[in-house]
């Protein structure tokens, strides 16, 4: 599925230089442009208003850190993980993550802008009052993730898994978009007001979206009361 609105790829420099997280160096303010971050350097890491500018992250660790108002700007991020990563306040932009492990990943007051998510687990996270721009999901697991007072335009999910997730609260456009996710027990279903789905996924969800309006779907095995 093309995405309702273009999501721009990040523009990396052509030469990188390389920076490990074990060797540590972080700190609050830091910005960094043009490098190539590896390495573990997550658990206990709490650092405010750390900037990343054309980087490139490969296979980093940075699990369980506090990285409140962190900004992404032309980032790439292969692998690895951020499971657990707390940031509040931040600001991606033109970015794209593949094949990270984001479960428990909570970015909140934030935005999303330009942002492309393949392959990944982004299940039990949380995007609480974040705005999402041009953003696109593709191959993701979303299970159990909760999206509280989101605000979503153009926003695309292709072949993901929303299981159980929530969407309380959460604001989506009419250019956003959903194709062949899964939507069993997903909660305020009636938030996807104005997404754009095939009809053959609208009828994959019935049962869900049944659920939401208090319709009791009658089996084949059960008798029609009578008049």
């Amino acid at each position: 599925m093309t995405p309702p609105a273009p999501v721009s790829a990040p523009k990396l420099p052509a030469l990188l230089e390389p920076l490990d997280l074990g060797a540590g160096g972080l700190h609050d303010e830091l910005e960094l442009r043009g490098v190539h971050l590896t390495g573990a350097g997550g658990d206990g890491l709490a650092v405010r208003n750390l900037e990343l500018t054309g980087a490139l992250l490969e296979d980093v660790d940075l699990g369980g850190a506090r990285l409140p108002h962190l900004g992404l700007r032309d980032v790439r991020v292969t692998g690895g993980s951020l499971a657990n990563l707390d940031v509040r306040g931040g600001i991606v932009q033109r970015s794209a993550f593949e094949r990270v492990r984001l479960t428990g990943f909570s970015w909140h007051e934030g935005t999303l802008r330009d942002v492309r998510f393949t392959g990944c687990r982004i299940d039990l996270a949380s995007f609480a009052a974040t705005r999402l721009e041009r953003v696109f999901f593709e191959d993701c697991s979303l299970t159990e993730c909760e999206l509280p007072d989101a605000r979503l335009a153009a926003v695309s999910f292709e072949n993901c898994d929303l299981t159980h997730a929530d969407l309380s609260g959460a604001t989506f456009s009419a250019r956003c978009a959903m194709r062949g996710c899964t939507l069993d027990g997903v909660r305020a279903v009636e938030r996807l007001r104005g997404v754009t789905m095939p009809f053959e996924d609208v009828l994959a969800a019935a049962g869900t979206f049944a659920a939401s309006l208090g319709i009791r779907i009658q089996t084949g095995d059960e008798e029609e009361d009578g008049p």
